[in-house]
């Protein structure tokens, strides 16, 4: 049976590094950028002050490598809504896996991203500026494959690729903000059954 829990790499430390990513990951998600204090985070990775900067570097360092860690394993259903066959099926992935990932009991609610995109503190502008590229890297994919789709017949004419791909993520935001805000999975079922109803037939 494949082994599930992290494998700490390189030198042996006084603490599992990738124990400790995860942990951090999880109080920047629940608290914020700015509203996750040095001593959330060091209590939460279980380490000192000083092992975290010897380890990861300051608090903005830290951030950075806990969104690598989220994007590589919370938003791997934005990768695999990619390679749907259609564009209608691309939309409805990636809005189902935002739910599963948004309403998980076992991590905090809405999306990381998107709290961290509408930060507007002083302390957060380069990581709101950092989350915001990402974004729109996210985005530029996205409207890569609508654009694949039209040229391929699987959509409509005149429907708008570039259009379509903000549509969609207007709905993805909105459901990460409800989410956030104590939203039922239920509710947020009914918000993708209606932005689905409203997708552009053939």
């Amino acid at each position: 049976m494949k082994n599930l829990l992290p494998v700490c790499k390189g030198r042996p430390r006084e603490f599992c590094t990738d124990k400790a990513l995860a942990a951090a990951l999880r109080v920047f998600w629940s608290k914020g950028y700015e509203g996750a204090s040095m001593a959330d985070l060091t209590e939460a990775m279980g380490i000192t002050k000083p092992s975290l900067y010897a380890a990861f570097g300051n608090k903005e360092a830290l951030f950075h490598k806990a969104l690598d860690l989220y994007e590589a394993e919370k938003l791997a259903y934005i990768r695999e809504a990619l390679e749907q066959p259609t564009a209608r099926t691309v939309a409805e992935n990636l809005l189902r896996g935002a739910l599963e990932a948004m309403t998980s009991s076992s991590e905090p609610q809405g999306c990381l991203g998107v709290i961290h995109s509408v930060a507007c503190g002083t302390e957060a502008e380069s990581i709101k500026a950092e989350v915001v590229a990402r974004r729109a890297s996210a985005q530029a994919a996205l409207l890569a494959r609508f654009q694949r789709a039209r040229d391929d017949g699987d959509l409509r004419d005149g429907v708008d690729p570039e259009g379509l791909t903000q549509y969609l993520y207007a709905l993805f935001q909105g459901m990460a903000v409800q989410a956030g805000s104590g939203a039922t999975r239920a509710e947020l079922e009914t918000l993708i059954e209606t932005g689905m109803a409203l997708w552009p037939s053939r």
